[in-house]
């Protein structure tokens, strides 16, 4: 098994995010690619919160390349601020006066000018591919803790398909109802959470769940009531099914974190240099 790490939610933190690929080793000063056959996986949210979503976006876009010419390999997932975004930008033309409300959903969950004017068509185009969910090895990789996916399909190339197909279209209603889905959280935590945890991954195979969407300050605090300085790494958690890797970067000065994980589990933490121990 070739080494396997995963970031969650970034939210326009690149010097945060520059920093982290660094000291775990997968990209140089200049952000070359270093970590050889490694595969590295985003689970959405690459702007918005922060103000270098941009700077993110094609960061990723290059290490994709990059790892690819060096035998290793980037999966970027589909988050909800990329829906959010993304709607913002289709409807403007049809709905000027954002009567449907995009626009002003996506500003008041962070949304940053800067980005609609500095992302370029190629961007866009990259940002509408971004697969929903990934089998990589052990591990099902999605953005949200939520039952959502099982309502779209019953593998994942039928949910990642009907979500492609979204994207491109221009029903309102749906693209409505798919970002509501998104407030679906702590599908894995609340009443019957590990029933919900093993039916989601016997549907789309592996035997971890990784997400981001849902920081674990939160889920510390208002479900698994674990020590705070769990709040600087990864929260493994329903009978160790999940992890929760959505470190609350753009939130918090001191938060941020990148993990390698294996067929066990959480393997190595990498946190921000201000950031707490290790949980």
């Amino acid at each position: 098994m070739r080494e396997l790490w995963v970031i969650g939610d970034v939210h326009g933190a690149y010097s945060k995010l520059r920093a982290m690929l660094l000291r775990a080793g997968l990209i140089d000063f200049d952000g070359g690619w270093t970590a050889g056959d490694a595969h590295l996986v985003f689970l959405g949210d690459y702007m918005d919160r922060g103000s270098r979503g941009v700077e993110v976006v094609r960061l990723i876009r290059s290490l994709e390349v990059q790892a690819s010419e060096h035998g290793g390999k980037v999966t970027a997932l589909l988050g909800n601020h990329e829906v959010m975004f993304l709607a913002a930008i289709l409807f403007r033309r049809s709905d000027p006066e954002d009567a449907l409300g995009f626009r002003d959903y996506w500003q008041s969950n962070g949304g940053q000018d800067r980005d609609l004017t500095l992302l370029d068509p190629g961007d866009l185009a990259w940002l509408e591919a971004r697969p929903a969910m990934a089998l990589v090895d052990s591990w099902l990789m999605v953005h949200a803790d939520s039952t959502m996916y099982l309502r779209l399909g019953t593998t994942i190339a039928q949910v990642n398909g009907y979500v492609r197909s979204l994207l491109r279209g221009r029903d309102a209603d749906a693209w409505g109802s798919f970002l509501n889905s998104f407030a679906d959280r702590f599908a894995f935590v609340v009443g019957g959470g590990e029933r919900t945890a093993r039916r989601t991954l016997s549907t789309f195979g592996g035997q971890h769940l990784a997400h981001g969407h849902t920081p674990v300050y939160v889920l510390l605090d208002e479900y698994l009531h674990g020590p705070t300085l769990g709040a600087g790494a990864p929260i493994p958690y329903a009978e160790r099914l999940c992890v929760a890797l959505d470190s609350g970067m753009a939130y918090r000065d001191d938060a941020g974190f990148i993990a390698r994980l294996d067929d066990r589990g959480i393997a190595e933490v990498i946190s921000n240099p201000g950031s707490g121990p290790a949980y």
